[in-house]
């Protein structure tokens, strides 16, 4: 994507040259696939990036000066964090044409996703990609929206040097990430600490049950 699309380059998380051309031509009409911008808190016609997160699970409460606060974060660590939305321009269901189309950056977010960059020693220093929180509001859904996100976070990944990119997944989610290219590898374990929050953690009681 080149960087003369964007309405400022200064108001995306990231280069959006990682986006590859050819992601975006598989959009329907008057979508399009960006890097998240630091004016996506914004509520335009009923929706915004937080409130596409909310097909996913609880968001909170969040002001502007918050999200910008941690977008500012995720900035400074933009070789760690690349968080892409999709856009809808059209200024009506039936619009497609240029002139039926809002000024980029002032359309509506209908999905979303990231990829966090894991840095390790091993295999000599690899990276890995993590797919986080991948959302398609309702409305949107059945237009593909979803692996063409899912793609393009494969592709950021191969594109930042990472030598495999993982995510968790429910069970019914597999077939469509199997579509994807991916593979089912190894079972998904958590630990939460709100609900285990009266439990001793001891290190000496964990090292004993090993």
């Amino acid at each position: 994507m080149a960087a003369v699309d964007t309405p400022n380059t200064q108001d995306l998380l990231f280069n959006p040259s990682l986006i590859p051309d050819s992601l975006q031509a598989l959009l329907p009409p008057g979508h399009v696939i960006r890097p998240l911008s630091k004016t996506d808190w914004i509520v335009r016609d009923n929706t915004s990036f937080l409130s596409t997160l909310e097909v996913l699970t609880t968001v909170g409460k969040i002001s502007y000066a918050k999200f910008q606060e941690r977008f500012d974060y995720l900035k400074q660590h933009n070789d760690h964090y690349y968080t892409i939305v999709i856009e809808d321009r059209r200024r009506n269901e039936q619009g497609s044409a240029e002139t039926d189309l809002a000024p980029l950056g002032q359309g509506k977010i209908v999905a979303a996703g990231t990829v966090v960059v894991e840095r390790k020693f091993i295999h000599e220093l690899g990276k890995v990609g993590h797919i986080e929180d991948i959302a398609v509001r309702a409305d949107q859904q059945g237009k593909k929206l979803g692996q063409r996100i899912i793609e393009s976070l494969m592709s950021i990944g191969a594109a930042v040097g990472c030598y495999k990119v993982i995510l968790d997944c429910s069970e019914k989610n597999v077939p469509f990430y199997e579509k994807c290219g991916f593979e089912r590898k190894g079972v998904e374990m958590g630990w939460y600490v709100e609900k285990n929050k009266n439990q001793n953690v001891d290190a000496n009681k964990l090292r004993a049950k090993l």
